[in-house]
């Protein structure tokens, strides 16, 4: 067999071929990062918006209500997608009818839950009645989002990215739009439950016209037995997951208080942004792009090199640039005095974010090659380590101290790095270590800058001007030419129908 073959049919199960899994990957990624850019500028000014209209407490309430229902989705369709995703054969209509019937059935019983409940988790965090509204509506918009499962599962494998984007940002759209009307006619909590209804339905029927799949019932054995080997290993490394981050969140909100958890959460909010637009989008390209790509070492090697490049020459400054320029913004509006607690917190949590950068990436690898076991250890290790530092520090210095926590944690991410090293010896230093120092020889810059000029939109703009070019100018200085030649590969291979 000749390498020109090898390379264009690595497996000849697959619905598509090794070089259309580069191409479209490629796609996948611009379109998404792309699309989600203009995303996110909307959101962004919305979270602006409301930053002004809503109080902190109120954060707190949305932030205590949502980790609640992201402890639930977990146990929502025990991997089974994931496992659809990741198979190398080709799926069938047995395999998908009994991942939408098996997660039916545990969403329809997670829901009961949470009615039945709802009563004692008001008592037990001290809400109002429109605070469980919302628990409910976030309820509802979880069965909706279950309904997506499979035309999603259908769309990624075969890495059809751009429909999905679309289908999100219009489900965004009207979210932001909604919620941030409501808030300016002074809806308070209940501008998040009508918006969280609104984005269900947008989402759940356009994702179907994009994806048509008619919803059926049935339950094969021998399909359900080959899709669980994956995915109950997968489901627990991610229940493991929402168990270090959203269980924690509800264990916090008696510990801090709702307040002070509104301000960790603002934190949070603002600093993931640059993981949001970026690593969300790339995540969801690399995993069944990897997968496909799990027999063949060398283009396994260069794969996570640049997507782990792609995404830490993106967050990296950006999030320097958030920590630079949130003061500035805090300063600039005075309804916005009420967040100047929340400076401290995004200064810590932005360490957990640079190595998130990378991590991400890396057991997202493990994954995708079926090292299932090895990203189970590693996460057991990082819920430990957050259930050991975060409650403690927060117990004794606020949300300061959470934060503190989940720097700390963070940095044991290292680990991570030099596990999967040994199994894909990708390169660090093109990967991260360059835009990392090019990202903080602009830090240094701004801060000098902005400790020279007054905090007006003025100098807002010519910071985020003077970093914009000073950045571009230490990453092609440090990279080289190869960046020119890989964004001339990326327009022609996007220029492709």
């Amino acid at each position: 067999m000749n390498e020109e073959h090898r390379e264009s049919h690595l497996d000849p199960t697959a619905e598509i071929s090794l070089d259309t899994v580069k191409q479209r990957s490629v796609k996948g990624v611009v379109a998404l990062t792309g699309r989600y850019f203009v995303l996110y500028a909307i959101t962004l000014g919305a979270q602006g918006i409301l930053g002004a209209l809503l109080t902190t407490a109120q954060f707190g309430v949305f932030g205590i209500v949502s980790a609640i229902i992201n402890f639930l989705v977990y146990f929502s369709d025990i991997g089974l997608a994931a496992a659809l995703i990741q198979k190398k054969e080709k799926v069938d209509e047995d395999d998908l009818k009994t991942t939408f019937t098996v997660q039916q059935i545990l969403v329809l019983t997670l829901l009961t839950l949470i009615f039945v409940f709802s009563s004692k988790i008001q008592r037990f965090y001290n809400l109002d009645q429109s605070s469980i509204y919302l628990l409910y509506a976030l309820g509802i918009s979880f069965f909706m989002s279950s309904l997506k499962t499979i035309p999603s599962v259908l769309l990624e494998r075969g890495l059809n990215f751009e429909k999905i984007a679309i289908s999100n940002i219009l489900e965004s759209i009207a979210y932001n739009i909604c919620l941030v009307f409501l808030a300016w006619k002074g809806f308070g909590i209940t501008s998040f439950t009508i918006a969280v209804l609104v984005r269900g339905v947008v989402g759940l029927f356009s994702l179907y016209i994009f994806q048509p799949w008619k919803p059926s019932f049935t339950i094969s054995r021998k399909s359900l037995s080959k899709l669980l080997k994956f995915g109950i290993p997968y489901q627990i490394n991610t229940f493991i997951a929402v168990l270090k981050d959203d269980g924690l969140t509800l264990v916090l909100g008696k510990i801090i208080g709702i307040g002070p958890l509104g301000i960790l959460v603002w934190a949070q909010k603002w600093i993931q942004v640059p993981l949001r637009v970026v690593l969300d989008n790339v995540t969801k390209v690399t995993f069944p792009a990897f997968s496909r790509m799990q027999d063949d070492k060398e283009s396994l090697e260069k794969a996570v090199t640049k997507s782990v490049f792609f995404t830490t020459v993106l967050v990296f400054p950006a999030t320097v640039a958030i920590l630079i320029l949130f003061p500035i913004v805090t300063n600039m509006i005075p309804k916005y005095n009420q967040w100047l607690p929340a400076i401290f917190p995004l200064t810590l949590l932005s360490i957990n974010v640079l190595f998130a950068a990378v991590t991400t990436q890396l057991t997202n690898l493990l994954n995708a090659i079926g090292k299932i076991k090895i990203t189970s250890g590693l996460m057991v290790m990082w819920t430990v380590l957050t259930w050991v530092f975060v409650p403690i520090l927060a117990k004794k210095y606020g949300a300061d101290g959470a934060a503190a926590g989940y720097a700390l944690v963070g940095m044991s991410s290292i680990i991570a790095i030099f596990i999967v090293k040994k199994y894909v010896n990708f390169s660090l230093t093109e990967a991260a270590l360059k835009p990392f120092f090019a990202s903080v020889v602009m830090g240094i810059t701004l801060l000098v800058l902005r400790s020279m000029l007054p905090a007006t939109p003025a100098t807002l703009g010519v910071l985020i001007v003077t970093g914009a070019v000073l950045y571009t100018l230490c990453i092609l200085a440090l990279v080289g030419v190869s960046l020119i030649e890989d964004a001339k590969k990326t327009f022609s291979v996007l220029l492709k129908k």
